[in-house]
């Protein structure tokens, strides 16, 4: 039986986030607070939800928590993935990346992301009960919004400028959407808005060093595994203005025979979405590590 561990992003934190796992794995938790210059400890400890809303704060946050997980099993997995942020994450807990390289990559990425959500605020928007192919087609009619995270069949994320994500919304209602929900979110997460935080990722991603991971790791934005350093750092990149693909991640995983899927750090909804994905006939194992 081959195991999955999958990593979730942005939105699963939690105020009192990893607290109970502080006293076993305290030096690792005051490194993360010495790399990135703030107690980001009591932040996730103490802080308030719209502390911990902060995109600067968020990412790093789960980052740590995920990680701190996975570095504790003695379980090793036979492929990772994680969804956006998490895939930091998972290239982590398979030996791609250094935990402190990574940290730093994950803080870079998420400072420059927020300036880019200050300079240009856009919108995201949940799509419920709809083919994919009939979001893609509203979408590209209308300039300004992409499809950003295809998380599960019938459960689409748009993106993009506000005005044109509202208009996608009442075209998909229109459509048959049984819902076009507005995300509580500051920016327009993986759609062309992020584009000036580009430049600045990519200088760093090209000082870090990357090694072949211990198992494949499936990216965000092929959907495909690899164990090849170069293709590693080129996806990251890619990743940010482009498409989580996570229901054709984890139908490959599931044609490549996981049969059990252990979402590691601080929510299940990936738990959910793997549910979905596989289907009610799927005999597989989901678990969470929290």
């Amino acid at each position: 039986m081959k195991t999955a561990y999958i990593f979730p992003g942005q939105g699963s934190q939690f105020p009192g986030m990893a607290k109970d796992l502080y006293p076993a794995h305290q030096a690792l938790m005051e490194r993360a607070n010495e790399v990135l210059g703030f107690r980001i400890t009591d932040i996730m400890f103490e802080g308030t939800a719209d502390e911990l809303k902060a995109t600067r704060v968020t990412q790093p946050a789960i980052f740590l928590h995920s990680v701190v997980l996975a570095l504790s099993q003695s379980e090793k997995p036979d492929m990772a993935a994680g969804h956006s942020l998490g895939e930091f994450s998972a290239l982590t807990a398979a030996g791609a990346l250094e935990f402190e390289d990574a940290l730093r990559l994950v803080a870079l990425r998420a400072s420059q992301m927020q300036l880019c959500c200050e300079k240009t605020p856009g919108a995201m928007a949940a799509i419920i009960n709809l083919p994919d192919a009939v979001i893609e087609e509203v979408c590209s009619s209308i300039p300004g919004v992409v499809p950003a995270n295809y998380n599960s069949p019938g459960q689409v994320v748009i993106s993009g400028e506000e005005e044109a994500v509202d208009q996608a919304c009442a075209q998909l209602k229109a459509a048959g959407a049984k819902r076009a929900l507005k995300l509580p979110v500051s920016g327009a997460f993986h759609s062309p808005l992020m584009e000036p935080a580009r430049s600045a990722l990519a200088q760093a991603i090209e000082k870090t060093p990357f090694k072949a991971p211990a198992c494949p790791v499936y990216q965000n934005v092929s959907a495909l595994p690899t164990k090849d350093p170069e293709l590693i750092k080129a996806n990251l990149l890619k990743q940010l203005t482009s498409p989580v693909r996570w229901t054709q991640t984890i139908e490959n995983m599931l044609a490549d025979g996981a049969a059990k899927f252990v979402e590691l750090g601080p929510s299940s909804v990936l738990q959910g979405l793997v549910k979905r994905i596989a289907g009610p006939e799927a005999s597989i194992e989901i678990q969470g590590i929290q």
